[in-house]
């Protein structure tokens, strides 16, 4: 199976022919409930009108044309997208891992012209950044970095959610330039810090004149229940990383920055072939606006909160259940033990789930996900768990 393609996955024997709304279908005809979305990438779903029709327009009259000319719907999605995020300018690109990948020249460039030689950033223990040389050297899992070495010398790595450590590198080093970190780490196991803690880190990086560059790939685009997580604590950073849910399905990342941060990048610095083409921009202009005129960053609190509490009452005096946390439409269920077999048993019930950290169960579903959809989430999750529970080895 998949005999062309190169092993770096360990597919499901499940193969999806389409979807619609929180719903997918695969070759034989069965249906599931996707709560993965994507990897929190289709926020309003499959094959949502608004970004279908956009993409069909886009694709009828200009793909692309490189950005050795003015894209005029590039700069209409930069203007839209600063605009909600209040930052000052936009790089964008394909992937959120090079997002992080424009962040970290960013930051390195930010040194340098500071008189800095060898300029480091600040990354936290069980982060994910992206599967670059660069990023996946920021990342904060070793297992994932073996066999790549040597890898990319400038990082600094602390606990997540300890302020005393980063506080311990500033009295320690004088070449930091900037720190790196997911509000929430998603592939980390649904980590929500402790309030206080990222604007902890914001007042700590203006005493020190470094960058906060905050990854947002997966928490953004309204998944926690505003636009961006950091708005929780009005931790507002030097540079903004999106992707993900952004195009909806489409290829696009963004790199964001205001203040000295936005002006560092200059002609030649960094560049893309393919990134903010007219397609891609066509389709995150398209999702910006359907998520402002259906109110969905309002939907995501509510049927988060809504999603977390069912859990919590189902689950409720479940042995195995160590946890259930996260923000909005963000959230895990930490479990007892390894739990990596709960995807494929949740595929045969027909529920699209994840399992990360190695015993996280992670739900991203669609921001347009109703009521009676989560209640499908929570009862047939009551029903694995329970399963899982009894049959302790």
């Amino acid at each position: 199976m998949n005999k062309p393609l190169m092993t770096t996955y360990a597919r499901q024997p499940v193969s999806f022919a389409r979807g619609e709304g929180v719903w997918l279908w695969d070759t034989q005809g069965k249906r599931y409930l996707d709560a993965l979305a994507g990897i929190a990438v289709c926020g309003l779903g499959h094959a949502h009108p608004a970004v279908t029709k956009a993409v069909c327009e886009q694709a009828g009259t200009l793909v692309h044309t490189s950005n050795l000319f003015t894209i005029d719907v590039q700069t209409r999605l930069a203007e839209k997208l600063c605009g909600i995020a209040g930052m000052d300018s936009a790089f964008f690109c394909n992937s959120g891992a090079e997002a992080n990948e424009a962040a970290i020249k960013l930051a390195r460039l930010y040194g340098h012209n500071r008189g800095i030689e060898r300029p480091a950033i600040i990354v936290t223990e069980g982060s994910f950044h992206g599967r670059t040389l660069a990023t996946v050297t920021a990342t904060g899992n070793a297992s994932l970095q073996q066999g790549f070495e040597p890898l990319v010398p400038g990082f600094i790595r602390v606990p997540y959610d300890d302020i005393a450590a980063l506080e311990a590198i500033a009295a320690s080093h004088d070449n930091v330039v900037a720190v790196l970190l997911e509000p929430i780490q998603g592939e980390g196991g649904i980590r929500v810090p402790d309030a206080g803690y990222l604007s902890a880190v914001r007042g700590l990086c203006d005493a020190r004149g470094w960058l906060l560059i905050l990854d947002e790939i997966q928490t953004g685009m309204g998944r926690t229940g505003h636009w961006f997580c950091h708005e929780h604590e009005q931790a507002r950073p030097d540079v903004l990383t999106v992707a993900k849910a952004l195009g909806n399905g489409v290829p696009i990342g963004a790199c964001l920055a205001r203040g000295v941060a936005a002006t560092t990048f200059t002609p030649g610095s960094h560049g893309t072939t393919f990134g903010g083409n007219p397609l891609a921009c066509r389709s995150a202009l398209a999702v910006l606006e359907t998520i402002e005129q259906d109110k969905l960053v309002e939907r995501a609190a509510a049927m988060g909160e809504y999603l977390l509490a069912s859990l919590r009452e189902r689950l409720h005096g479940f042995e195995s259940v160590a946890d259930i946390r996260g923000k909005g439409l963000m959230v895990g269920i930490e479990l007892d033990r390894l739990c990596r077999d709960m995807v494929a048993q949740a595929l045969a019930d027909g529920l699209v789930i994840n399992v990360t950290a190695g015993n996280v169960i992670r739900l991203l579903p669609p921001l347009i996900i109703e009521r009676g959809e989560i209640d499908i989430i929570a009862s047939t999750l009551a029903h694995l768990i329970q399963n899982f529970q009894t049959t302790r080895t």
